[in-house]
């Protein structure tokens, strides 16, 4: 009887024990009374990519594979420190690894078939394809570590099961060759956003570069351009007004019935860059209920600190408040990053600061809430692509746009010259 109750005693002692080492941090993570809210905030500033899964808008590591490894990928080692590889290694444009994207806690990622603007007219589409199979490729080899989806709900069983939800982007509606079929072949292949514009115009809608040409004709999206936008709206496949022109901007943001999506653009009033976006076109995205998702690019944020994307997002949410922000990195696309967000691995550093309200050089601003850094590791962009599935339900009777571009808007683009008779016969659309 003795002995029992020395035992009993024993486990009451332990339990007692184990439930004050498990009160100790979830206590020390809430904060107590005494703290000051930086304080309270730093302590949940990269658990929250505990919580949500973060969702970067844009890597362009199938570029850099086609650049170094001409997508040959079998002896290829994507799962180890790139840092020391022979080629990867010295490349200013190489930031992305396993081991790196494990640190930096990623929960999903858009993997961008990129090919250039020199590609169009010619063999972008067979670019793209080949690009698109590389990217399926790398996720198949990394099962352990990679999961491909092409949902909101794929993007969340992959949290789950902690595994970075990998999503297929085309990047420059050159990609499609003005053909609505190629388009909706891309969607069959597992494409869920398209830029609809890179560098350079296509047929139907103006590049960012032309905001810079004080004489340019500028043709925005033009009527069969509208066509991309509602097949987009239909299949369910995000819109990327990343590079585009302004009135890109303004006209898509009119005529599409989901809200749209910058992958990679930060604020023009921070840093006066045809790349990046204009306050009154940040006011149209909250009615559009989109999101931007800032770009790291130096060029494009106007220096080279962490500071400068913290600065960005600052005055975002200054205009759209907490529910249209999201984070493109665009990393393995650009040849100089911050210092502070040097590579994939670093975003736990910049949910820190945020919820520090304290920039690197000691300086504050307003602290992010947790709320505000779950709607910016994720959750903005879940319910952004929510509703383009639900668009897209909702115009599950509405047949496909088959109409065909106008030969006029080719000649009107300057790629093709005013045709004969014959030939407005044979491109009557």
């Amino acid at each position: 009887m003795a002995h029992k109750k020395t035992v009993t005693l024993g486990i009451l002692l332990v339990s007692a024990v184990m439930a004050v080492a498990i009160a100790v941090p979830i206590a020390s993570n809430t904060g107590s009374d005494s703290d000051s809210p930086a304080q309270i905030n730093q302590l949940f500033g990269r658990t929250v990519l505990d919580e949500v899964p973060l969702i970067d808008g844009h890597n362009d590591l199938p570029w850099n594979l086609y650049n170094f490894e001409r997508n040959r990928i079998n002896g290829f080692e994507l799962n180890s420190d790139l840092k020391t590889h022979p080629v990867w290694g010295p490349s200013t444009s190489s930031h992305t690894d396993i081991p790196r994207l494990k640190q930096g806690k990623v929960g999903a990622q858009f993997w961008v078939a990129y090919v250039s603007c020199g590609n169009q007219y010619k063999d972008a589409v067979e670019r793209t394809l080949e690009q698109i199979d590389v990217i399926k490729r790398v996720v198949r080899k990394y099962p352990e570590h990679l999961q491909y989806v092409t949902s909101t709900e794929g993007i969340m069983e992959a949290f789950r099961a902690g595994k970075i939800g990998s999503l297929i982007a085309v990047e420059g509606g050159h990609s499609m060759d003005s053909r609505l079929a190629v388009l909706r072949m891309y969607y069959e292949l597992g494409v869920r956003y398209m830029t609809l514009t890179h560098s350079c115009n296509t047929p139907w809608a103006d590049a960012s570069p032309i905001d810079n040409q004080n004489d340019a004709q500028l043709r925005n999206v033009t009527v069969w351009g509208r066509n991309v936008v509602w097949e987009m709206n239909r299949l369910g496949m995000l819109i990327d007004l990343s590079h585009v022109s302004y009135g890109v901007m303004v006209d898509v943001l009119e005529h599409t019935k989901a809200p749209v999506i910058f992958s990679h653009s930060s604020s023009h009033t921070v840093f006066q860059h045809h790349r990046n976006v204009q306050d009154d076109v940040l006011a149209k995205l909250v009615e559009n209920k989109g999101i931007i998702m800032v770009n790291f690019y130096t060029g494009f944020i106007g220096g080279r600190s962490i500071n400068n994307v913290i600065t960005h997002l600052n005055h975002i949410k200054s205009i759209t408040g907490p529910d249209h922000i999201g984070l493109g990195g665009d990393f393995d696309g650009v040849d100089d990053v911050p210092v502070g967000l040097d590579d994939v691995s670093k975003y736990p550093d910049l949910f820190d600061l945020l919820a520090d309200g304290t920039y690197t050089n000691g300086t504050t601003f307003t602290p992010w809430t947790r709320e505000d850094l779950r709607k910016l590791a994720g959750e903005n962009l879940l319910r952004v692509f929510g509703e383009v599935e639900r668009v897209r339900d909702s115009m599950v009777d509405v047949e496909p746009y088959e109409d065909l571009i106008p030969y006029q808007d080719f000649v009107d683009a300057g790629v093709a010259d005013q045709p004969c008779m014959s030939d407005i016969d044979i491109h009557k659309a």
